[in-house]
């Protein structure tokens, strides 16, 4: 248990608001006390931010000096990997295995835009005017905001910080309530690279304070949320009144699809780590899973008996497969929906309750679950429940699923396991998702764009679209003659 001070506008202080607790989710212990943001303090950092990425020295910055802070930060994380890892499992009860993952994920992030940033070119039209060249370059926004969630902090931060300031901005970060340790980590770790004053802030507080009043302000030029659809869609309203771009990453209700010429066992470990692994927690977890019913009955006794044998136990414990949910007010959630699956007829196969286990009943945890006896139309397969709680589904032909798949409001994500990749790529196509996943589940690469479909999502994170999405393009033409317009004549 320690006091923690905030970041604002490059000083460790405490915050003007009200007091914040970080708890451990594995047993409910206090991990940390912080007093939040205040509305002052977001002015303060705003007006701080403002100034430092139009002073000359960051502005006029070349692109290798940008590059030079963000290698910093990433060899200061991966020296650190194993204490890192530690701190984001005490925010958010994700086992050791997948937070050093995410750690090691962060430290790439932040190497790869070092290299976009210094290899971001502009453009040379062909030319269409005599004596005229035209070219376009890229240049910062300005302030701007960036809003995370608690499920995978370090991450999820890094994929905005470090883009935004390769671009040239000054960034105010926004964590999660529930999870502000790691943003705290990285605002020590940017200052300590060198990042000049003012272009990091980090402002724990309540979305609903501190978020809109971040997202109203009339200096934020940009909005990137990472978090629930409908404060995605509030939050648009607000970038289209200020005429501002917006980045959201939002829900999602993954379909995975299980071919009759699958691999059973590499579809059936592919399922259970698409579904279980983070506890479920994931926007691009896959929650529905449709099986051709010629293999539905091996498929689903194989996942049966993987899900059995998860391990499911303290974040520290290595060895540990699911560790507890973010919180006992999230767990009930969670709970609700597996009652709720079971009045509209469904089936729980294995897991639908808390462990019994009585070490682990100081903590949010639950089992994973597998329901059957649904179909596509029940709520459970409609509404994100973002746990461990997978719904199979057998079906028939291929015409059928496709039309299954895609009946969702969300298109984040999808799963094909099939040993015909022609036929898998026939389908990818046909899915309406962001990412699709042949023969894999949930990995990422840097460098490939990601984001959703439909009411999953705007815009996109990663690649060189996620550096761009970061800066404004400007054109310029340049007369290259003496010609003289005689339009006034």
């Amino acid at each position: 248990m320690k006091a923690l001070d905030i970041f604002i506008g490059g000083k460790w202080r405490p915050g003007g608001g009200e007091v914040l607790q970080s708890h451990f989710p594995a047993d409910g212990s206090l991990n940390a006390t912080l007093n939040a943001a205040s509305l002052d303090d977001l002015e303060e950092a705003i007006a701080v931010g403002e100034r430092a990425w139009r002073a000359p020295a960051w502005r006029n910055a070349l692109p290798h000096q940008r590059a030079r802070i963000l290698h910093h930060v990433a060899n200061e994380i991966e020296a650190r990997v194993d204490e890192l890892a530690q701190m984001q499992s005490r925010d958010n009860g994700k086992p050791l295995a997948e937070t050093r993952g995410l750690v090691l994920s962060a430290a790439g992030t932040a190497r790869y835009f070092a290299a976009a940033c210094e290899l971001l070119e502009g453009e040379l039209p062909t030319p269409r005017i005599a004596q005229v060249l035209t070219f376009s370059r890229y240049e910062p926004l300005g302030v701007v905001a960036a809003i995370t969630p608690w499920n995978s902090p370090i991450a999820s931060e890094m994929q905005k910080i470090a883009p935004a300031i390769a671009a040239g901005n000054a960034v105010i970060l926004k964590p999660a309530e529930a999870t502000p340790l790691m943003a705290l980590e990285l605002a020590r770790i940017f200052e300590q690279a060198g990042l000049p004053a003012g272009l990091l802030s980090v402002l724990p507080g309540k979305g609903s304070v501190i978020g809109d009043a971040l997202a109203h302000h009339p200096r934020v030029r940009k909005i990137s949320f990472t978090g629930g659809t409908n404060t995605g869609r509030h939050l648009a309203h607000v970038a289209a009144e200020k005429l501002i771009p917006a980045s959201l990453e939002l829900g999602g209700k993954s379909p995975t699809i299980v071919l009759e010429d699958a691999d059973i066992e590499q579809a059936a470990r592919g399922i259970c780590y698409g579904i279980f692994s983070s506890g479920g927690q994931a926007c691009i977890a896959g929650s529905r899973l449709f099986v051709h019913q010629h293999v539905y009955a091996p498929l689903m006794a194989r996942l049966l008996e993987l899900t059995r044998g998860l391990r499911i136990g303290n974040p520290f414990t290595e060895g540990t497969h699911v560790g507890p949910l973010i919180n006992q007010k999230h767990r009930r959630s969670v709970m609700d929906y597996v009652a709720l699956a079971q009045q509209e007829g469904g089936r729980v196969l294995c897991g639908g309750e808390v462990p019994a286990d009585p070490q682990l009943a100081g903590g949010s945890y639950f089992q994973p679950t597998i329901i059957e006896g649904l179909n596509n139309q029940a709520r459970t397969c409609r509404e994100e429940i973002f746990g461990p709680v997978l719904v199979a589904m057998p079906f028939r032909d291929e015409a059928e699923l496709i039309a299954e798949a895609n009946d969702s409001v969300y298109g984040l994500a999808a799963g094909i396991w099939t040993r015909d990749s022609g036929r898998a790529l026939r389908l990818s196509e046909q899915l309406e998702a962001g990412t699709v996943w042949i023969n894999t589940y949930k990995v990422f690469s840097v460098s490939t764009p990601f984001g959703g479909f439909k009411e999953s999502g705007l815009g996109r994170e990663k690649g060189i679209q996620g550096l761009k999405a970061w800066m404004q393009q400007k054109s310029v033409y340049l007369a290259t003659g003496n010609g003289i317009n005689h339009w006034c004549d």
